[in-house]
């Protein structure tokens, strides 16, 4: 089994990010193609440089249930103004978190997500994720490498 831990927050707290909505959640390539293309927006035009300079800096790829749809984004901690930007609600409770390392700052967060949703979730008997969203963030560690952690809203499940 896949290395995890339980850690609980005990207030609601809020996420500031730019994304986009999936109409189809199966579409695999369609979806990774628009996150793509959403990435490079934000990142081109200042606005995810903006955001990050408003919070703490660390940057988090966050998935999320927005208005009955699959969404996925890009943001950060915190409650901001910034124009074109959503607020997330994430909830008090338990969080599954899930760390893994890697070479590639760039695929670490995607690497990880993978790992969860591809069978880890499964694997967990005594949680289940009741969502509504997630967020994963990667930072260098001292050695050059990258770590990062998904964090997601779970549920002890009855027995």
């Amino acid at each position: 089994m896949s290395n995890y831990s339980i850690q609980t927050i005990s207030e609601n707290y809020k996420m500031t990010a730019f994304g986009v909505a999936f109409e189809d959640f199966n579409d695999w390539a369609g979806n990774a193609a628009k996150t793509a293309a959403k990435k490079a927006e934000i990142t081109e035009n200042g606005k995810l440089a903006e955001l990050l300079a408003l919070a703490d800096g660390q940057e988090y790829q966050i998935n999320y249930n927005l208005d009955r749809k699959a969404w996925r984004g890009f943001g950060v901690m915190g409650e901001f103004d910034v124009e074109g930007a959503v607020v997330l609600d994430f909830l008090a409770g338990d969080y599954l978190v899930v760390p893994g390392t890697g070479a590639d700052k760039e695929r670490l967060a995607d690497e990880i997500t993978g790992s969860v949703f591809g069978g880890m979730l499964q694997e967990i008997t005594d949680y289940k994720y009741v969502g509504p969203g997630n967020a994963t963030f990667v930072k260098a560690d001292e050695n050059g490498a990258f770590c990062g952690e998904m964090w997601l809203r779970v549920k002890k499940a009855e027995v």
